[in-house]
């Protein structure tokens, strides 16, 4: 008995090693706020806190697919937020940007469930920023009680939530107003000798803390940069990339980044208040994560330079070593400074000595929350070499479904990267940018020109009548366009669907060069929740699916080998190259063949869809998520990319 507990322990050791620091750091936050977030012994409160917190575990949720990470979001939210929309707490009136933070919670959660009051509440934050007083020049005052003030705390508190929201809502007069946010407060508050950033600016220049001549507070805090830089490298994912500031906020980041590299410490860590040398300063925890953070993700996302890369590799390095400790079965977060503001009563007047005064604290839900997003940033680094550079192409062409959102707007749906709810590809893309790969969508029939330079080209759920009333069909035209790419190294993955949801004669006449098409019978017909009738197992000995086991697929149509139809792409016959064939019962439901130096991959359902890779709908026993996983790195790795034309792609 002794000897087996004594495995056990080894065991249990061997796992607790292995697991991400991001998912351990999380558990302890996750056992620390259980049920909502109250600090400091008082009730809880609608606070900027939680959705620091939160945004990093939905970004763990996305890398890892288990659900426990969206239930924790969901139930925090749900706490506050009622049917109405109503949140409990807080007070419009307070005009606090602090407020708006969580509003980035609401967004996704309104995304996933389609529920209407997250979106009802989402919007209450939106009109808090409609009615948010503002500077002469129109930046937004941090706080109501604190007039004619921008903070750097506050870019981050507002602007992401606010450019999602405009995102969402196609309201392209925002992002002028969003940018310009940026672009202001860095030109009052910018040090032109070091390129720091001062922790605020009164433009009135009537606070203690304000410097009579230029109106900005007395020190750098690097807290401040870190929320500046991290609410930059988020905004970026909403921005649009045709407009003509975008190139702007890149450079303000660009700036930023080198003025905090020269700060860096020997030990990789970054000080409370930079370009001080004083006895009292110390190395501050939630900050240097915060760095870490973005510029990893700036790497990640080509804003800044790659050789940047090393700051955050030592930065991060810097933090396990000093502030990351295994306590009584616990990973806890040591050296994040509690709070430091201005001006309030008691007054804080921004000086060394007020900085130095506050508290420094372990497991400050605002530090926990940084480290498990910069965590989550460096752990990409060990998937992300094996699509480094690679691009994904998503059709929006032949799968053109359109319907109006709940603000009354028509947008093109279903299989989408941005798409986050059942029908979506949100994962399914998010484990292409794991892995390295940038994804992208392509709204035009395919040629030789666009598909230049992809390596990954999918194509998902054909349109029929019932989907669009004019559905773009494919075309021989299509079909030689596509197999030339193939043939210079592209990696094609069709998912197609069932027969009442697919088009399938012309598709069929498209890919048939292949020497394969789809048939319109339907397998794997699902009665309500009994997801056995939709079970597979994988092959064992495959090289696709290494780690994924038995997966969901419902509703499927099934493959069929035919003659190589010669007029279709090139004029050869030869039999089909099979690299990869899964039979059930003499049906083959998933293909994946040589044509040229290139591959293509077939099976007759979009299985990769949020609802069957999230982790919200399938009993854990399915692995559609590891299959996702591991389909993306099997794509990515062999693909090559297409850089020339011929003779016959030209036609």
């Amino acid at each position: 008995m002794k000897k087996i507990l004594t495995i056990l322990f080894a065991v249990s050791i061997a796992v607790a090693q292995s697991q991400p620091l991001s998912e351990k750091v999380a558990a302890t936050t996750m056992n620390l706020w259980k049920d909502s977030f109250a600090l400091d012994n008082k009730p809880a409160k609608w606070t900027y806190d939680m959705g620091v917190v939160l945004k990093s575990v939905e970004d763990l949720w996305y890398k890892t697919g288990d659900v426990k990470y969206f239930n924790y979001i969901q139930k925090q939210v749900d706490f506050f937020v009622k049917d109405d929309g109503t949140i409990k707490t807080y007070k419009f009136e307070d005009f606090n940007i602090d407020n708006v933070c969580n509003g980035r919670a609401l967004m996704s959660l309104y995304k996933v469930t389609n529920n209407e009051k997250y979106w009802k509440a989402a919007t209450k934050l939106r009109e808090q920023l409609k009615q948010q007083p503002r500077t002469k020049e129109g930046g937004f005052w941090h706080k109501k009680i604190y007039p004619n003030q921008m903070w750097l705390d506050g870019l981050y508190m507002a602007e992401p939530f606010y450019c999602e929201y405009a995102n969402f809502t196609n309201d392209n007069t925002a992002f002028n107003d969003i940018a310009n946010q940026f672009i202001w407060i860095e030109n009052h508050i910018r040090d032109t000798k070091t390129g720091l950033l001062y922790h605020a600016w009164d433009e009135s220049k009537e606070q203690k803390w304000a410097n009579k001549s230029t109106g900005t507070s007395p020190n750098f805090w690097s807290r401040a940069m870190g929320w500046y830089a991290t609410a930059l490298v988020d905004v970026l994912d909403y921005f649009p990339e045709n407009h003509p500031k975008r190139k702007e906020l890149i450079n303000i980041l660009n700036r930023l980044v080198a003025a905090v590299e020269k700060q860096q410490q020997k030990n990789g860590l970054w000080l409370d208040v930079m370009n001080v040398t004083d006895k009292r300063n110390y190395a501050e925890a939630s900050a240097s994560c915060q760095f870490v953070y973005a510029i990893a993700k700036a790497v990640r996302k080509n804003y800044i330079s790659q050789t940047k890369i090393t700051i955050a590799k030592k930065g991060y390095n810097g933090i396990v070593k000093q502030f990351i400790k295994e306590e009584n079965g616990q990973t806890n977060l040591y050296g994040t400074v509690k709070v430091s503001g201005l001006g309030g009563n008691p007054y804080r007047d921004g000086s060394l000595e007020y900085y130095f005064s506050e508290p420094v604290i372990k497991n400050d839900p605002k530090g926990l929350g940084v480290f498990i997003a910069a965590a989550v940033e460096m752990e990409m680094l060990e998937t992300s070499v094996i699509g480094k550079g690679k691009v994904v192409m998503l059709d929006s062409y032949f799968n053109n479904e359109k319907k109006k959102d709940i603000t009354g707007i028509e947008k093109s749906w279903h299989y989408k990267w941005n798409e986050k709810n059942n029908g979506g590809f949100s994962m399914f893309g998010s484990v292409f940018n794991k892995f390295g790969a940038t994804t992208k969508t392509l709204y035009e029939a395919p040629t030789a020109k666009n598909l230049q330079g992809v390596d990954v080209y999918i194509i998902v759920d054909a349109d029929n009548v019932a989907d669009n009333p004019t559905p773009n069909y494919a075309t021989m035209f299509d079909g030689l366009a596509i197999s030339n790419w193939v043939r210079q190294g592209g990696t094609l993955l069709i998912f197609h669907n069932d027969k009442g949801n697919a088009e399938f004669e012309k598709f069929n006449a498209m890919i048939d060069c292949f020497g394969f098409t789809f048939k319109d019978t339907t397998r794997n017909k699902v009665e309500g929740k009994k997801f056995e009738m939709g079970a597979l197992l994988l092959n064992d000995s495959n090289e696709i699916f290494k780690t994924a086991k038995k997966v969901y697929l419902k509703e499927i149509s099934t493959i069929s080998l035919v003659p190589i139809n010669p007029t279709g792409c090139y004029e050869r016959r030869r039999p089909v190259n099979s690299i990869y064939k899964l039979e059930d019962n003499k049906d083959i439901l998933m293909l994946s063949i040589k044509e040229g130096k290139g591959t293509v991959f077939a099976v007759g359902d979009p299985w990769l869809y949020n609802e069957y890779v999230d982790g919200r709908k399938l009993p854990a026993e399915y692995e559609n998520f590891k299959a996702a996983n591991d389909l993306v790195k099997w794509a990515l790795s062999i693909s090559r990319k297409a850089t020339k034309t011929t003779k016959n792609a030209k036609k």
